[in-house]
């Protein structure tokens, strides 16, 4: 990067920091330091859980997931705006009139203390892995854009945010997460603007999206039907999957994820909270789609310029300086030549106008893109060679390397920065919240139940330290992921969110159902979710990861129920 790179760099994420030190000013006691003295504004509200949600992988990973795959990845939150519906009727005014700190210890007033431990437990164990998976994945991508040392860079990445974390509680999460988001969308914006400013005259914006249109990448909406009839149940984003396993999925997440509700528990009142979810309902499925959006840009320009073979360029020297280097040197001048043709067919139609592509140069583009797209996939086989042991997934680096070799000064410091602030929005409540947990479900209950105001303010603060430096840690040891980073996260969360939300939901809607039958319920649950993630995992069987959401929840319902009534009490029976 040049000086006025690093020094846009440096100014930003000294802004935030000071910025989020300035206002942790609170109350030294579990309300100030993990809830903000409840006082928070709905809009202030909105900015933290969209700050919570939306981590440097989405900002990174999401413009490569839509440049690879489409922006059939939209369909993934469509099931979210039905979720905030549902947690505003049922999850919020209990868990504020209830003045909770954790969702968890509505569990134990609502069951028992093993069901609550169980549940704060799944929490602790899968966001603590999440949130390690959060520092590593832009910390990765720096490290191999920037030639970084990947173990210093997650160090830096963690170290820096958990200064302000342990510092200022919740207070400076949530402001810091509102600068955080105002940045970022800018920062956003300007890069989509640059996309169709450096397109060849007479291209615009509409005619990008043509282009992408016609070689598959605007497929907002796919049904998940297969040719020949029949759902496919491992098609990943489709209609179905997105309504009903992004509804789970989405519920959980707001609902009994302590790194959001936690958020929404700092309001300074229910209808606030109530606003501030609504309004992210409202707002989250538009900005997916505008990040997927300049994915499909992206894409369009590379028809117009020399695309990459594979963007993260550290793999390509791995392969170079390998016994691979004459297959990959046969490989790169196939490359060229298909990239020379589909330059001489784009130009072509832009020259004709993209309103009336005919049947022959789509055909012919098509081919090329094949072409193109099998040369690449030949490349990502040399790559995982063991001579080699490399990463196949460039759909992280695609909008990065765009930024670095085309941005102008200055603006791929802001770019960079963006990476380190939306990677810390999350992180932070993340943090946040592994802490409150630690101490209200776990430290408080068995280790020290007679603690004072100050001694949980000062348990606290060293708990968020604890967590941050087990995050770190996980992020040292993070190796290949085999997904694009935004979906490694969400396929983690599927693993556990689905059997909590099963718990929450019998507690709010299965009266008769106790503390055993739940808690036995929910470990027959983790384990059959667990399962069935191995035997998709060894292609035994075939279903995506959304579906885990719903199944684990609807098991444990199921389960707990039979439980209740053929073991223990038969209690329902009575009912």
């Amino acid at each position: 990067m040049s000086y006025p790179d690093w020094l846009v760099l440096v100014i930003t994420l000294a802004v935030i920091i000071l910025y989020g030190v300035y206002k942790s000013r609170t109350t030294r006691n579990l309300d100030g330091y993990f809830l903000s003295n409840r006082e928070m504004p709905w809009y202030v509200v909105l900015f933290s859980i969209m700050g919570t949600q939306a981590s440097a992988i989405t900002f990174l990973s999401a413009p490569g997931q839509a440049y690879t795959d489409g922006m059939r990845f939209v369909q993934y939150y469509f099931g979210l705006p039905l979720a905030m519906i549902m947690l505003c009727v049922t999850f919020v005014p209990i868990f504020h009139n209830f003045r909770l700190y954790t969702a968890y210890q509505f569990l134990e007033k609502r069951f028992d203390v093993k069901t609550r431990t169980l549940t704060s437990f799944l929490f602790l164990l899968q966001r603590g892995l999440s949130t390690g998976i959060s520092i590593y994945a832009p910390a990765i991508i720096l490290s191999s854009l920037l030639g970084w040392n990947i173990y210093w860079t997650n160090i830096f990445m963690g170290g820096l945010l958990i200064i302000y974390t342990v510092a200022g509680g919740a207070r400076s999460v949530a402001y810091t997460q509102q600068l955080q988001i105002i940045i970022i969308f800018a920062s956003m914006f300007i890069a989509g603007w640059l996309v169709v400013k450096y397109l060849p005259e007479g291209v615009g914006l509409f005619d990008a999206l043509k282009i992408g249109g016609v070689m598959g990448k605007t497929n907002v909406i796919t049904t998940g039907m297969q040719e020949g009839g029949g759902f496919n149940w491992s098609d990943k984003y489709n209609l179905w999957s997105g309504i009903i396993g992004g509804f789970f999925l989405a519920l959980s997440y707001f609902g009994t994820d302590q790194s959001q509700v936690g958020r929404y528990l700092t309001a300074k009142s229910i209808k606030e909270s109530r606003m501030g979810l609504l309004m992210n309902g409202i707002v989250k499925v538009p900005m997916q789609f505008l990040i997927l959006m300049l994915g499909v840009l992206i894409f369009a320009f590379y028809q117009f310029h020399d695309a990459p073979l594979f963007f993260n360029q550290t793999q390509v020297q791995k392969v170079s300086n390998s016994k691979y280097a004459p297959d990959l040197s046969v490989i790169q001048d196939q490359y060229q030549v298909a990239d020379l043709r589909k330059k001489q067919l784009i130009q072509a139609i832009a020259a004709n106008g993209t309103s009336g592509i005919s049947a022959e140069n789509r055909t012919e583009l098509s081919r090329v893109n094949r072409e193109r797209d099998s040369l690449r996939t030949a490349f990502k086989g040399l790559v995982v060679k063991p001579e080699v042991g490399g990463d196949a997934n460039d759909a992280n680096y695609i909008f990065l390397r765009f930024v670095v070799d085309y941005l102008p000064k200055g603006l791929i410091g802001l770019l960079i920065a963006v990476i380190f602030i939306s990677s810390w929005g999350s992180i932070a409540a993340a943090l946040n919240s592994l802490a409150s947990s630690t101490i209200v479900d776990i430290h408080k209950k068995f280790i020290n139940k007679n603690l004072d105001e100050s001694g949980d303010y000062r348990v606290s603060k060293w708990y968020t330290l604890a967590w941050g430096i087990f995050c770190i840690v996980v992020a040292q040891f993070a190796s290949n992921l085999g997904n694009s980073l935004i979906e490694a996260v969400n396929i983690l969360g599927s693993l556990f969110y689905g059997v909590i939300l099963g718990v929450f939901l019998l507690a709010f809607y299965g009266k008769p159902v106790k503390g055993n039958a739940v808690f036995w319920g929910a470990v027959l649950g983790e384990a059959l979710v667990i399962a069935l993630f191995l035997l998709n995992e060894h292609n035994i069987i075939s279903l995506s990861f959304l579906w885990l959401n719903a199944i684990g929840a609807i098991v444990v319902m199921v389960m707990g129920w039979l439980l209740q009534v053929f073991l223990f009490n038969k209690s329902i029976a009575h009912h």
